[in-house]
């Protein structure tokens, strides 16, 4: 079993564990530095810790990539759904369709956890470059794992930061225990106005309240899961409801920096490596939705610094906006990855074959000049960066559910 073991503060692979020994061997998470050799060996076997491989992660992503064919990138960028528990036909999904990423929903998500790992380990199909598995486990409304009982933003909204840190700490756990690596949990949107959609998915009822709770969020998920903040650029300005439409605002970017961006802000310094962006558009700054505003990407990665990978919401939205323009599911993917999102999630009125569509759409896109190259190799090796980031945590990897700590 090899895991990987991180200093506070540190984005990327410092010294990574061997446990050697019996079958049933205990799960080692002693602090290790960078400088040790070997650890004492425990009743189990032996735990040897070797130093961290020298290859920076985004070289390796890069060369990974470099060496895919335009399908195989194309695939790459694309996170899939189908609604099954069963191993065997996820296993063939992941294998036939070549895509980087899957989203759990609560018809991935059996009854036990034991069994939920089965899932994801099919899911699993190579755990040196395992793909992007993600959830929505925000605790409280939307909660996919009916076995957490963790406090949610319903009362963290009225508690200290620290409450959101404990509280998301141990959420993070139980999505990690469970074999996902992302978790797209944190609602960075605030809103003090309790009939906006959003408001009890939201820590906090101002934009410092909720950015204090959103940073202690991101902290409490570093150790066991991968945090994604959402949904730029803030629903609360927006009325409506972006499952229903496209809501909007004519807030002035001076506004949304003095107020909604403190929150997405405060979660990108505190290291978040996922940016969900929100069909909703503040027409001061882009008359399109920001899923497909290449303004607000920008204004994402050179404004506040983000630098991670960049996620649609679901794209299936768009089209139950009922606004014609969005009717098309390929044409939407191809231009919310032209805007600058790296991965494209999609669930809504999607089937076994709607990944394989948006792929042959991508790799079209790409022949016929109207989707660059560039754009296409800058998302698949960000994505290919977290891929290796999670082989590296050893997420890739079945945890072992029932094991003991170290004595």
């Amino acid at each position: 079993m090899r895991a990987r073991h991180r200093a506070a503060g540190a984005g990327t692979a410092i010294v990574a564990v061997l446990v050697l020994g019996t079958a049933s061997g205990s799960w080692a998470d002693d602090a290790a530095t960078p400088s040790a050799t070997a650890a004492t060996p425990s009743a189990t076997g032996s735990v040897v810790v070797e130093p961290a491989p020298a290859d920076d992660l985004a070289a390796a992503a890069a060369r990974r990539v470099e060496a895919m064919s335009t399908r195989e990138q194309a695939a790459s960028v694309v996170m899939g759904h189908i609604p099954t528990t069963d191993p065997g036909a996820l296993k063939a999904y992941m294998q036939t369709t070549g895509i980087g990423g899957f989203i759990l929903m609560g018809a991935n998500v059996p009854g036990d956890e034991a069994t939920l790992r089965a899932v994801t380990a099919a899911l699993t199909t190579d755990a040196a470059f395992p793909p992007v598995l993600a959830i929505d486990q925000e605790g409280g409304d939307v909660s996919r794992l009916p076995w957490d009982d963790f406090r949610s933003s319903v009362d963290l909204k009225n508690e200290a930061p620290a409450a959101a840190e404990i509280a998301f700490a141990g959420r993070a756990a139980l999505v990690g225990r469970a074999g996902i690596g992302v978790n797209f949990g944190i609602v960075a949107d605030e809103t003090d106005d309790p009939s906006s959609f959003i408001f009890r998915r939201a820590l906090g009822t101002t934009p410092a309240a909720s950015a204090d709770r959103v940073a202690a969020a991101v902290r409490g998920e570093s150790s066991a899961a991968l945090s994604t903040l959402k949904h730029f650029p803030g629903h609360g300005a927006a009325p409506g409801d972006s499952h229903r439409g496209i809501p909007s605002t004519d807030m002035s970017k001076d506004q949304w920096l003095s107020g909604p961006a403190q929150p997405f802000r405060s979660g990108i310094d505190a290291g978040a490596p996922l940016l969900m962006f929100g069909h909703l558009a503040y027409t001061a700054v882009d008359a399109r939705p920001a899923t497909l505003s290449a303004e607000w990407h920008r204004i994402a990665r050179e404004e506040l610094g983000f630098d991670g990978v960049a996620v649609t919401d679901d794209l299936g939205m768009l089209e139950a906006s009922g606004i014609p323009s969005y009717s098309d599911p390929v044409a939407n993917a191809v231009a919310a990855l032209a805007a600058g999102n790296d991965l494209l999630l999609s669930v809504m009125f999607t089937s076994a074959d709607s990944a394989p569509r948006i792929v042959d759409g991508i790799v079209a896109a790409v022949d016929a000049g109207t989707l660059p190259p560039e754009r296409l190799r800058e998302a698949a090796t960000r994505v290919a960066q977290l891929r290796l980031q999670l082989a590296a945590d050893g997420r890739g990897l079945l945890p072992c559910g029932d094991c003991r700590p170290v004595g």
